[in-house]
């Protein structure tokens, strides 16, 4: 069969499955589990992985990990959805509403797990088309627990020569493809500040060793980083939006609590900021008599940085899928770097605004939503980068 007509079969094929497609984001979508409790979900995944005849096992916990080896030597491909939801108490009025108080599929999660599994079905398919190998990677956790690192240190991610992950994207038009070399998602780094001191009345400031005022230097002193140490052409936020300190008009507390998140997309003014980080607060602070401690999460995560070699292929891969565009950089942060950092790949996103529908609302808010009608071409993507192989020979 050449490349062509497959290419064809493939988008037939991700069109007709359309309807089963939506019927598991729904299912996925009315039992929402957040990050490593995803044990229904993933025994769903498995269940629906049996009736297609793919084989599959726990991997983080939580997480999938299914192979599909096709009839002829070649590269590894690694396709991977995300499946844990957020602990956001939905507001969207729609029939499959989330069934569990206070969680919901707000970013589109059950969107990406669906498409993932309509595209096992037709990859089994023609598996005796498939070129070498494609694992399919049902991640655990990624809203803030780092699954995408578990899985890489548990080991399940050697000898894979590309990885690609979708995400449904609400700035773009429904359907559209976004795209774009080098980096596109940013860095996400949380840190914790403490400033420890000595309390007190607040009639007596001169008796006691005021942490407050300490902290105030500080937050206006980690803004300057940004504004005067940083190249005002190199992207970067550095917000500081949780302040802590006394609870009381008339007492000065002992130790103040400050925290924030770092976002950039180089590797190198990340290091640098985080380092600058900690010596503004150790400077401040011992200037004022005052202790301090920083502490950066561990689950940080670096920036999504897609291969620009990788992104020309896909140009020509899925330029029949839907209209590609290229897409602005974000300074959202996604787990799908560290296997980036592992071996090559892109990360691209798929539109779901859609204003006729009232689909207008940002990933993460009460009202999300997915424009259903756009979900097979997410299988068929998914699909198509499965037989990457076979559109490079």
């Amino acid at each position: 069969m050449q490349i062509e007509e497959l290419k064809e079969i493939i988008l037939n094929d991700a069109k007709k499955l359309e309807s089963d497609i939506i019927r598991i984001r729904r299912h996925i979508h009315m039992h929402p589990e957040t990050l490593y409790e995803e044990e229904n979900t993933a025994k769903f995944i498995e269940d629906e992985l049996t009736r297609i005849g793919i084989e599959s096992h726990r991997i983080a916990g939580t997480g999938i990990l299914a192979t599909i080896k096709g009839s002829k030597k070649g590269k590894i491909v690694a396709l991977r959805a995300d499946i844990d939801a957020l602990n956001v108490k939905e507001e969207a009025q729609v029939s499959y509403k989330s069934l569990v108080d206070g969680k919901m599929h707000a970013c589109g999660h059950d969107a990406h797990t669906s498409m993932l599994l309509g595209a096992a079905k037709i990859i089994t398919k023609y598996q005796n088309q498939l070129l070498g190998e494609v694992k399919l990677i049902f991640q655990p956790a990624e809203e803030g627990g780092g699954g995408a690192k578990k899985i890489i240190t548990e080991g399940h991610f050697k000898n894979i020569n590309w990885v690609f992950g979708i995400h449904v994207w609400a700035p773009l038009p429904s359907g559209t493809i976004g795209i774009r070399k080098g980096p596109i998602f940013a860095s996400s780094d949380r840190f914790h500040i403490t400033i420890s001191g000595k309390g007190g009345h607040a009639a007596a400031p001169h008796q006691t060793i005021d942490p407050t005022s300490v902290s105030v230097d500080i937050y206006n002193a980690l803004q300057k980083i940004v504004s005067r140490e940083v190249d005002p052409f190199e992207p970067c936020v550095l917000s500081v939006p949780v302040f802590e300190a006394s609870k009381a008009h008339n007492v000065i507390p002992t130790s103040t609590r400050i925290r924030g998140t770092l976002r950039t997309f180089n590797p190198e003014v990340r290091s640098f900021i985080r380092s600058r980080i900690e010596e503004v607060v150790k400077g401040y602070s011992s200037a004022w008599r005052c202790s301090s401690n920083v502490e950066f999460d561990p689950m940080s995560y670096p920036p999504v940085i897609n291969d620009e070699k990788t992104v020309d292929t896909l140009f020509e891969i899925l330029q029949d899928v839907s209209d590609i565009q290229i897409m602005d950089q974000t300074m959202v942060g996604e787990d799908f770097s560290f296997y980036l950092q592992e071996t090559k790949g892109v990360f691209l996103t798929l539109g779901i605004r859609n204003e006729a529908k009232g689909i207008i609302f940002p990933h993460h808010h009460p009202k999300f939503q997915v424009d259903e009608d756009i979900l097979w071409k997410g299988t068929a993507i998914y699909t198509l980068l499965g037989f990457i192989n076979s559109f490079l020979i």
